[in-house]
């Protein structure tokens, strides 16, 4: 027995309360966001097919997806519009009636628990799909700057907590913070998709969003999978543009860029778990290839390990009612 080291790891893990005391990671329902989309109507729930569980939703329908997330304790909510109009420019994205607009306005009022995020992009919202304007068939980055802060300042208006650009154009930040400065929205603060790439896992979104190029994709403003060193650049300017959190996306695949950002930049990190990754998990545990609550749950807690203050997940409010 002289042969056995004296630090025996098994003596902490042989109960679950013993495992609990020393765990060094742990993952609470405040620390979850949940991704819904909303549009115009009444009593309006249609399925998103890629997504199992997820819907596109009226207002009134999303506040029940709401106040059961707000009761499982779940930290907050991101809205995406689907609105009933597009055009060149996406002007329904700054519509005061928008959908995202009411639906901010709803949530203040009925469930004032959440902290609302809205997502800020023109993807949703302009009839060829790209995330700005288009001049001769490229995206106009400086031109869309305007537009993207007017979206901004009409979630503010609307009474948003926080507004989060996820174009991935460069500067706006700076345009965005700038707008809320200027029209008394100091208090809102900006999530940045600081290190958002262009992965194929966004698939299933695109079809919640109905925002799938119509021409070419997005390759010309996202980042290049391949890159970290880009990515920690992309989020230092976003930084010293005024951003309040940084975002990594998509998560489970770039855990090496929400570790590196966390621990080089000291700031608030999200990361968002994509409908890919989630998309997966539900597939594979529909064909009984994997436990699908255990899986969720440790890809989870591996974001969180990896260094994410929060996560945005489709799986929030199911993941807060097991935690």
């Amino acid at each position: 027995m002289s042969s056995f080291p004296n630090y025996r790891p098994r003596r902490l893990r042989r109960t679950a309360a013993l495992r609990n005391l020393v765990r060094e990671t742990h993952l609470a329902p405040a620390q979850l966001v949940l991704p819904v989309f909303v549009r115009a109507g009444k009593k309006l729930r249609k399925v998103v097919e890629s997504m199992p569980g997820i819907n596109q939703t009226s207002v009134d329908e999303m506040l029940r997806d709401a106040e059961a997330a707000a009761k499982a304790k779940v930290g907050g909510i991101i809205l995406f519009g689907v609105p009933e109009t597009k055009d060149a420019t996406g002007s329904s994205a700054w519509d005061e009636k928008g959908a995202v607009q009411l639906a901010v306005q709803a949530l203040k009022k009925e469930v004032p628990d959440l902290v609302v995020i809205t997502d800020v992009c023109m993807c949703e919202y302009t009839d060829h799909g790209h995330c700005g304007i288009l001049k001769n068939g490229e995206v106009d980055n400086d031109a869309t700057l305007e537009l993207l802060s007017r979206a901004a300042l009409s979630h503010a208006a609307a009474g948003a907590d926080i507004v989060a650009p996820s174009d991935m154009m460069d500067g706006r930040v700076g345009a965005v913070r700038s707008a809320l400065d200027q029209n008394d929205f100091s208090g809102v603060s900006i999530l940045s998709y600081a290190a958002k790439y262009a992965s194929a896992y966004y698939g299933p979104f695109r079809e919640a969003a109905e925002s799938t190029p119509k021409s070419g994709d997005r390759r010309g403003y996202q980042m290049d999978p391949g890159n970290a060193e880009e990515a920690l650049r992309e989020v230092r300017a976003d930084i010293a543009e005024g951003a309040d959190a940084v975002m990594v996306k998509p998560a489970g695949p770039y855990l090496d860029i929400v570790s590196r950002v966390k621990m080089e930049t000291g700031y608030p990190v999200a990361a968002y778990q994509v409908s890919g990754e989630y998309a997966m998990i539900c597939a594979a545990a529909e064909r009984g290839w994997i436990d699908k609550d255990r899986v969720m749950m440790e890809s989870l807690l591996g974001i969180r390990r990896a260094g994410a203050d929060f996560i945005v997940t489709y799986f929030a409010t199911e993941a807060a009612r097991q935690l």
